[in-house]
């Protein structure tokens, strides 16, 4: 994985916290209103996996995820990248959502990288 600062591990591991809990809310939230919850179902666990995989990747803690489980969770997590970017791209520099989406890009992408170096073992 390439060099990341304590400081950026730090805000991406919190960015996807944020993430997880934010898909939390929305599958409670569907739940309640008797919606599909599918979608934010598999983005909930993908998020969960990225997580799990950068804290394996930078804090050597251990992860239970099988490959198939990685790949599926990789697979999600590159597919929420183009919206968060046409969200980005929409939004003020120097604004506070712009700052949140940056830190998700960023978190996502290490964590697809994670998931990376981890099947390629």
């Amino acid at each position: 994985m390439e060099n990341v600062s304590e400081l950026e591990k730090s805000e991406s591991i919190l960015s996807l916290q944020s993430t997880i809990r934010k898909l939390e809310k929305a599958f409670s939230q569907m739940t309640q209103h008797n919606a599909n919850t599918t979608l934010v179902k598999k983005r909930l666990h993908a998020a969960s996996v990225g997580l799990a995989v950068l804290e394996t990747a930078w804090n050597q803690r251990p992860h239970p995820y099988t490959r198939e489980a990685l790949a599926e969770a990789r697979a999600v997590l590159s597919g929420l990248l183009p919206s968060i970017e046409n969200s980005y791209a929409k939004l003020k520099a120097g604004s506070p959502q712009k700052t949140l989406l940056e830190r998700r890009m960023k978190s996502v992408k290490l964590a697809i990288q994670a998931i990376d170096d981890l099947s390629s073992l």
